[in-house]
């Protein structure tokens, strides 16, 4: 790169590589449709991490969705617990999961002892 060609919003550092210069932004929030503000330091730090997206939500969405309440992507519905029978000692338990008929069903115990002898 040549230094004397002109750079459009970014400035030559030190040792030749492009600073950006940053400028805050309005952004439109995809769940709620409000605006917010993507500020010059949030920009700096998404371009530091190497995040290649703008953020797509307002800081109250983001919380929102971070504490599970929120829509999108991911399902929100809680863990089917199933009491059930240990496969290998017979001892009543509960799973996180409706268990597959003909498949075993283990124990935190047992599971965990199969785990550390390498089966499967």
């Amino acid at each position: 790169m040549v230094q004397d060609e002109p750079v459009p919003a970014a400035r030559l550092g030190v040792l030749g590589e492009r600073l950006m210069e940053y400028h805050d932004r309005v952004l439109k929030c995809s769940e709620c449709s409000a605006e917010f503000v993507f500020t010059a330091g949030e920009q700096m730090f998404f371009a530091d991490k190497g995040f290649k997206n703008e953020p797509k939500r307002c800081k109250a969405c983001k919380a929102k969705r971070a504490e599970g309440g929120g829509g999108g992507g991911g399902s929100t519905q809680a863990r089917a617990e199933t009491k059930t029978t240990c496969s290998q000692c017979g001892k009543e338990t509960t799973v996180p999961f409706r268990p597959t008929q003909g498949r075993p069903v283990f124990c935190r115990e047992c599971f965990q002892a199969r785990r550390s002898m390498g089966a499967a």
